[in-house]
C-alpha cells in the first residue's frame, strides 16, 4: 500500500509534467512551434493537450500545492493567472494567462496588434517553473519529511480505532482516537509557533489557540468542540456510555481534521 509520502509525490510528478505539457500546447496553439517539434515532443512522452480545456484542472490543483510548500511565490504564481485587476491598459507586462483563455488581443489607433495570446508564453512558462520548484522543495533536505511520518501513522491509528469500535471496545477506541486529535493540534500549534500557558493543555486549548490565531474559522472550531465532547464522553464516566455511532462519527471527524488543518 503507498504511502502518504508516495501518494504525494506522485501527484506532483504528474502536475509537473502536465504543467510542461500545457507550456508546450500554449506553444503549438500560438504556432511557436511546428510538426516536427511537435513529434519530437510526442516520442518524449509529452502528448499537446487542449490548453483551454485542460489549465483550469491543472491551476486549481497546483495552486493548492504551491500554497503549502512555497507560500511565498503563491502571489506570484496567482498573478501570473489573474493579472493585474487595477491595469489601465493592457500590455505584454501585465497580459495574464486569463487573458489568453479569452484570446484577448488589443491593437492600436492603426489596426496594429499592440497585444496578443502569445504574450502569454512567458506567463506560462513562469507558472510551471514555480511549480516545479514546489516540486524540488517537496523532495529536498529542506521539506519537513515528519509531516508526511505523521499522517501515515496518524493513518494505521485511525484503523486500529475502527477495528476497536467494531469489535465492541466503544471507550477503548475513542481513547485513541483522542490522543490522535490532542497530538495533531498540539502538531499544528507547534509548526505556527503558537504557545499555550496550560502546562497540559487538551483538546479545547489547542483549538481556542488555533482560533484566536486565525489558523481555523469558526465552523471548524465548532467541529473541533463537538469531536472534544465525543472525546470527552469516552474518557469519563458520564450518565451514558458512548455508542458505536458516535464513535464512529468520531473516527472519521478527527481523519478530515488531520487532512485539513495544518
Amino acid at each position: 500500500m503507498a504511502t502518504q509520502f508516495e501518494k504525494l509525490e506522485k501527484e506532483l510528478v504528474e502536475l509537473d509534467k502536465m504543467g510542461h505539457v500545457l507550456y508546450f500546447s500554449m506553444l503549438k496553439e500560438c504556432k511557436q512551434i511546428d510538426s516536427k517539434y511537435v513529434s519530437i515532443l510526442k516520442e518524449k512522452g509529452f502528448e499537446l493537450v487542449d490548453f483551454r480545456s485542460e489549465y483550469q484542472s491543472w491551476y486549481t490543483k497546483s495552486y493548492r500545492v504551491v500554497s503549502q510548500l512555497i507560500k511565498e511565490r503563491l502571489s506570484e504564481f496567482e498573478y501570473l493567472y489573474k493579472g493585474d485587476p487595477k491595469r489601465k491598459s493592457i500590455n505584454y507586462v501585465n497580459y495574464s494567462i486569463t487573458d489568453y483563455l479569452l484570446k484577448l488581443q488589443t491593437k492600436n489607433g492603426l489596426g496594429e496588434v499592440i497585444c496578443s495570446t502569445s504574450d502569454a508564453i512567458s506567463k506560462m512558462e513562469m507558472q510551471y517553473k514555480i511549480l516545479s520548484s514546489a516540486r524540488e522543495r517537496f523532495t529536498s533536505v529542506l521539506f519537513d519529511i515528519k509531516d508526511i511520518v505523521q499522517a501515515d501513522i496518524f493513518d494505521s491509528e485511525l484503523d486500529t480505532s475502527r477495528e476497536l469500535n467494531k469489535k465492541g471496545f466503544i471507550r477503548a477506541a475513542g481513547a485513541v482516537t483522542g490522543v490522535i486529535i490532542e497530538k495533531h493540534l498540539s502538531h499544528i500549534c507547534s509548526l505556527h509557533d503558537i504557545k499555550l500557558r496550560k502546562a497540559n493543555p487538551g483538546i479545547s486549548d489547542y483549538n481556542q489557540a488555533l482560533k484566536d490565531s486565525e489558523i481555523i474559522d469558526t465552523p471548524t472550531w465548532r467541529f473541533i468542540q463537538h469531536l472534544g465532547d465525543i472525546r470527552n464522553l469516552c474518557d469519563h464516566k458520564k450518565d451514558r456510555e458512548p455508542t458505536k455511532v458516535e464513535v464512529d462519527d468520531f473516527i472519521t471527524g478527527v481523519e478530515k481534521i488531520t487532512k485539513t488543518v495544518f
